[in-house]
């Protein structure tokens, strides 16, 4: 994506695009924002739901993110390789950073409660937010990887679904959670992206 492709195909002048942004990567931070807006606005409320269990808050946050991330494929799939240019590491990584920033402090009072519920086992339950999040980004960059083969060599899909298996038991070890009692993507929506 460069500049001039995004000013012809919105059919934009060059002097309008700079108004409002700097450069490709402040366009960028601008999306990382709405996005970011969009989450919060449907995680916050199942994070402090008082009804749920800690683990069904999670699953319900995993749920939700899935549900959010297939309604928008294919606009997500045509910025995947932007987002994974190289031009923008800077840009990932301040989205790593930001969103570590709001979530976390809605994670703490959910493993909080799964400790009290005796269902999560931790030594170290003010870093778990920290934990469970880079495991989940990181998962997030694996699937992205297999997805940006698609175009080259086909989804290797037991490869996608090793991968969600292992950073699934991974998150439950983390948190000291029942094995299989958490499901990070269904199968109905394991097969929308990698079917």
């Amino acid at each position: 994506m460069t500049i001039g492709g995004l000013l012809t195909d919105l059919d934009m002048s060059k002097g309008a695009f700079y108004h409002y942004f700097g450069s490709k990567a402040e366009l960028l931070e601008a999306l990382i924002v709405r996005m970011r807006g969009e989450a919060e606005a449907i995680l916050a409320p199942i994070l402090e739901d008082p009804g749920l269990t800690a683990l069904e808050k999670l699953q319900h946050w995993f749920e939700a993110i899935a549900r959010w991330k297939t309604v928008r494929k294919a606009y997500l799939l045509s910025l995947l390789r932007v987002w994974y240019d190289d031009d923008n590491a800077i840009v990932r990584h301040k989205l790593r950073i930001d969103t570590l920033a709001w979530l976390a402090p809605m994670l703490r009072p959910v493993v909080q409660q799964g400790i009290e519920e005796d269902v999560f086992s931790t030594s170290y339950p003010d870093h778990l937010p920290h934990v469970l999040y880079s495991l989940l980004y990181d998962m997030g960059d694996a699937l992205a990887g297999l997805l940006l083969s698609t175009e080259s060599d086909g989804v290797d899909r037991e490869q996608a679904r090793a991968t969600l298996a292992a950073y699934t038991d991974a998150l439950e070890r983390a948190l000291g959670a029942p094995q299989h009692s958490l499901v990070l993507v269904d199968s109905g929506t394991f097969e929308e992206w990698f079917g």
